[in-house]
Order: C-alpha cells, then structure tokens, then sequence
C-alpha cells in the first residue's frame, strides 16, 4: 500500500486552506509541509496498525498484520484453518454457558515421591558447602543428588527431621545425658 497518494493529498489541503490566509499563511504552509510528511505517515501507519488490530479481533482464530517493507505499509492476512470455520454466534453461546464445577481434587497418593521437583535456594555457609561437596563426591553424588539424600534421611528419622525429636532439644553428643538449648 502506497501512502504517498494520502500524503500528497494531505499537502495539497494544506496548501489550499492556506491559500485563503494570504501569501505569509501560503508561505508558512510551504515550510511546514516536509516536517508533516513524516508525522503524517506515522498517524497512518498508527491508524492502519489500529484498523488490522480490530480486523484481527472479528476474523479470529484468523489474522491481519501490517508490516512495513521500506515507507510502505503491506497487510498480510492469515485466514482461519480451511477445517475450522469459524462460527462467531457458537462461540458467543461458548463463552456465555455457564462453567460446569471444577473436578474434585484427586486423593492424595500414598506413595511419597509424586515424581514433582520444585526448585529452592539454599545459603550454607562456605565451610559447610565445601563438606557437602566432598560428602556428595565420596557418595558418587551430585551435590542436589546427596542434599536430596540427606534430607529424606533427616525428615525420615522420628521427630520429622527435627533435632533431638519433637521437643526441639538435642542430645549433646559428647556427655551421655546433657541437653543443648535455650533458656529463658
């Protein structure tokens, strides 16, 4: 699509508006004539942008796209499947049927591993990050491989993993019967 038609249209009709203020109005309209061209085709391109944009909304799942090769604008429009025809009232009672309720959620497994992985950061200090690397390749392990590992072991232990079992005490592993804490 060619603009320049439009644009030169445009300055003729600048031209003549200014034709009728006299020669200083004439005069002017003469110098602002090559500074409009760019904004005007601008405006055109924004409204042929806007026009492919709403085409696009009413030809869906089909497409309008303007692109632009050099100054000038090109439509290129994708037609819906051949097997898909599109059926805008079907789609309208679609959207306004009401939503059947959701499934309900199914038990939960037995099994511990559901196969899921999620992704967490874990700050050890320097010290303790260099044992569990030796840990891990003493194991034949990755390093996420033997934390894993680790992990299980602790929350596998009676208590759930935590220190000394349930009471948040532990075991001072050096004297048979003290206890490590806090005291209020």
């Amino acid at each position: 699509m060619n603009l320049t038609q439009y644009v030169d249209h445009l300055r003729q009709e600048l031209a003549v508006a200014a034709e009728a203020g006299g020669e200083e109005a004439r005069a002017l309209a003469e110098r602002l004539t090559a500074p409009l061209e760019s904004a005007a085709r601008l405006t055109l391109l924004n409204a042929l942008s806007a026009a492919a944009e709403e085409i696009t909304s009413e030809l869906a799942p089909g497409s309008v796209d303007l692109r632009l090769r050099g100054l000038d604008p090109e439509f290129v429009v994708t037609p819906p499947p051949a097997g898909d025809a599109f059926d805008a009232q079907a789609e309208y009672a679609a959207l306004m049927a009401p939503t059947p309720p959701p499934p309900a959620a199914p038990p939960a497994p037995d099994a511990p591993d559901d196969g899921g992985t999620a992704r967490i950061n874990l700050r050890l200090p320097a010290h303790v990050k260099a044992r569990v690397e030796e840990a891990a390749n003493r194991d034949g392990l990755s390093v996420n491989a033997w934390l894993v590992r680790a992990v299980s072991a602790a929350l596998d232990q009676p208590g759930g993993g935590r220190p000394g079992g349930s009471t948040g005490r532990r075991e001072s592993p050096s004297f048979g019967g003290g206890y490590t804490g806090w005291v209020r």
